[in-house]
């Protein structure tokens, strides 16, 4: 076998300089409208983090404790990925047979109608219930993912990545300024709200109808102009209709033809159909468990630093924190979304292929260590100095660009991309649940029994990351190909 011929990981998108591959366009309309699409998830996220402490403060719940604001916060911010979980898989296999179009938006109406519950939410039981149907009815993650590598090839999927963190940025921007500024209106703009009683009664329905208002707003957008990527879709009547008929069912592509045809790929248990969606046992293959337990490692490593970090900005100083309010954690926060998205659209694509997928993951894993190390010594300075450091991590969010293209690559078949995504985006949304809840309740544990001073959480969290770089380290150099 010739040099040339050898396609792996540090060359992802250039098989040889000598042969110039030429990188295929972008469809721009399409890509842009999926882009949009990504914008939904982070806002409904992101706009809660600023005001979220202060949340659960003015219901009461913790009867003034302050030290136990951390368990109510970690189990509202996990309750979205805990219900998303119990769901994703069955979205994303879905889309596989329907089409993603139906399926996103489904989830567009889901995100609209929960997060206007949760404005108008009084009592701690009507957050929580508003925050699972966010995310019971929101399968869009994965199935976005999918719509996007159908769009790409191997040739332009890296610069494909490479933009998507554009939306995040801008949601992880705008979500915490929204959050932070349109929190209790009628108490930061009494000249406008002044008199307002709905907005005195509600105080977080502003912020949260904002992110609201956008998703319904994008429904619009993809039932007007957003093209079917899915090749032979079946309408959801007809899918309707089918599941009361099991071997219709089986016939529609959940099993393969018995036959072999010109569009099947051979393998050790036989050949696979390009064209059909595989059973979810099928899918359970080594490298597709290798990328989604890295993607799961990543988002637990990630959400926990995202839970932390509001956290520790608005815990009082003499507590381990900054003690700063929420409009001042909103533009910290605006101003990482910011840096992540400028980092992730000019240097992404261009570290990738220097530096191949699976050293980017790892150097974005390894990036949380010193973040992690660097928090007591914030509280530290802030005691002795009065100095209150904001504290931001880019590097880690290189990791997910150069995750997405091994998930996409552990796809047994081109038909069940979505559901290889959804098996991926549950294990994701399992460690997204776990984490924010973990995360700050050893926070608050941490705080009230002063362990190790009072930061056992972080040397928690840098064994957390340690871990995960031993689960990068069984990525292959390598890039799988079919």
């Amino acid at each position: 076998m010739t040099a040339s011929s050898q396609v792996d990981e540090e060359t992802p998108l250039l098989e040889n300089a000598t042969k110039k591959v030429k990188r295929t366009p972008l469809p721009v309309a399409q890509f842009v409208i999926v882009l949009v699409l990504q914008l939904a998830e982070p806002l409904t996220s992101q706009v809660i983090y600023p005001f979220a402490p202060q949340l659960i403060r003015d219901l009461g719940i913790t009867n003034g404790n302050e030290s136990r604001v951390g368990y109510y916060v970690g189990l509202m911010q996990s309750l979205f990925f805990l219900t998303q979980a119990l769901t994703v898989l069955h979205w994303s296999r879905l889309s596989d047979l329907v089409g993603r179009k139906p399926v996103i938006l489904t989830g567009l109406v889901g995100l609209s109608l929960s997060m206007y519950c949760f404005g108008l939410s009084t009592t701690f039981w009507g957050i929580v219930i508003s925050r699972s149907l966010n995310g019971a009815l929101n399968g869009n993650i994965g199935v976005i993912k999918s719509m996007m590598a159908e769009m790409t090839d191997s040739t332009n999927i890296a610069q494909a990545y490479a933009y998507m963190p554009i939306a995040w940025a801008t949601g992880g921007t705008l979500g915490p300024i929204i959050g932070g500024t349109l929190a209790r209106p009628a108490e930061r703009f009494p000249h406008l709200f002044g008199n307002n009683e709905f907005l005195k009664k509600y105080p977080y329905f502003l912020p949260c109808a904002v992110p609201a208002t956008f998703s319904a707003i994008a429904w619009l957008v993809v039932f007007i102009f957003l093209k079917e990527t899915v090749r032979s879709p079946i309408s959801p009547l007809q899918f309707l209709k089918l599941r009361k008929d099991k071997s219709n069912l089986a016939l529609q592509g959940v099993v393969g033809s018995q036959e072999p045809n010109a569009n099947a790929v051979p393998t050790p248990d036989g050949p696979i159909d390009q064209e059909k969606p595989l059973p979810l046992w099928s899918l359970l293959t080594w490298r597709v468990i290798i990328a989604a337990g890295n993607y799961a490692c990543l988002s637990l490593v990630d959400i926990s630093f995202r839970a932390i970090q509001p956290l520790f900005y608005s815990t009082p100083i003499e507590m381990g924190g900054l003690g700063l309010p929420p409009s001042v954690i909103g533009k910290i926060l605006s101003i990482y979304g910011v840096f992540n998205g400028l980092l992730q659209v000019f240097f992404f694509a261009q570290i990738n292929d220097r530096w191949g997928s699976k050293n980017t993951f790892m150097f974005g894993i390894a990036a949380a260590i010193p973040i992690f190390m660097s928090f007591p010594v914030i509280n530290w300075l802030a005691r002795v100095y009065g100095m209150s450091e904001a504290l931001v991590s880019t590097a880690l969010n290189l990791s997910y660009g150069a995750i997405f293209i091994f998930i996409s690559a552990a796809s047994p078949n081109r038909a069940s991309l979505g559901a290889t995504n959804g098996l991926s985006q549950m294990s994701v949304s399992i460690m997204r649940a776990v984490g924010p809840a973990a995360t700050n309740s050893l926070f608050s544990i941490t705080i009230e029994k002063e362990y190790m001073g009072g930061y056992l959480v972080y040397a928690v969290l840098v064994s957390v990351v340690c871990s995960a770089l031993y689960v990068a380290s069984l990525l292959p150099r390598r890039m799988w190909t079919d």
